[in-house]
């Protein structure tokens, strides 16, 4: 059994839940399974799984492991859609879920179907966790750490957040200059449309600045709402980069305690494992992957 071929089995053991599961998938015996998993912690000096007579479960090291494993099968299966794509032309429909975004990523959507125009394009837009197969998404652009094991994934970029102010604010009320300085201002914050908790600002070394003395002048689960409070001049909002910086650009919002809020936040493309990787789907990862960062700075 080659490497590649002990990591499918890794994978595939975590997600069926047990050896005669995962050897139902494949076409082999529990005990083939079984053999695998132990030539492969052999390889690797480590255990993969915590096992009982009830149950499996991945270890610490598995965990991590199992997180490569996973990136490199989505490498693979896209390596695989690539070279197939040049017989192939990408086709069909294609449904998405994305974050509620600026106009900035709307346009990446649009030079996506203007370079392929075989491909039918369904964007739903929401920022809550969706399930994507139960909903039926071939795929979801998501911001923030992922959490379930079953998908595969690809980084696609990175964004900062943003505090800012416009300039008739600051004027009315000063620039703050210490992190301290913020709670004697009207913050406009954003709620979590998953968690339904107010998101944290990133304040001070490691993000760890207490968030609590922060006022709620302003609460909205759309950042839309919060850019036109903050360019009407009514307080300071923490924004992505990709709502705040073209305004930064213009002038119409200032930054503040750039050195004081240093942050970097992921957009990974997300979708369900198994065999196969359509050619749509590689055609849509590969261009967000190449075309979507700088839509994020």
């Amino acid at each position: 059994m080659s490497k590649l071929d002990g990591i499918e089995v890794f994978v595939q053991v975590n997600d069926s839940g047990s050896y005669a599961a995962a050897g139902r998938v494949l076409g082999v015996t529990a005990s083939a399974i079984g053999k695998a998993i132990v030539r492969l912690e052999e390889r690797m000096g480590i255990r993969l799984f915590h096992r009982n007579n009830r149950s499996i479960g991945l270890t610490p090291e598995g965990v991590v492991f199992l997180d490569h494993c996973r990136r490199i099968m989505a490498e693979l299966a896209s390596a695989e859609a690539r070279f197939s794509a040049v017989h192939a032309t990408p086709s069909g429909k294609l449904r998405v879920s994305a974050p509620v975004v600026s106009d900035r990523w709307n346009r990446v959507f649009l030079r996506f179907m203007a370079r392929y125009p075989d491909i039918d394009l369904d964007v739903s837009y929401t920022n809550r966790i969706v399930d994507l197969v139960e909903e039926g998404y071939d795929v979801v652009l998501r911001i923030g750490p992922l959490q379930d094991s079953r998908l595969l994934t690809r980084q696609l970029g990175v964004f900062s957040l943003r505090l800012v102010a416009s300039p008739a604010y600051l004027e009315r009320r000063g620039v703050p200059q210490t992190i301290d300085d913020l709670l004697g201002h009207a913050c406009l914050r954003n709620r979590n449309v998953s968690s339904r908790r107010i998101d944290p600002w990133p304040l001070g070394p490691d993000n760890a600045h207490v968030n609590a003395g922060l006022s709620n002048k302003l609460v909205a689960d759309h950042y839309a709402m919060l850019l036109m409070a903050t360019l009407d001049g009514m307080g300071i909002a923490c924004l992505p980069s990709f709502w705040a910086d073209e305004h930064i650009a213009s002038g119409t919002l200032r930054p503040l305690l750039a050195d004081q809020t240093a942050n970097q936040r992921a957009v990974s493309a997300v979708w369900p494992g198994g065999p196969g990787f359509p050619v749509k789907l590689a055609a849509f990862v590969d261009f967000m992957a190449q075309n979507l960062p700088a839509m994020l700075r």
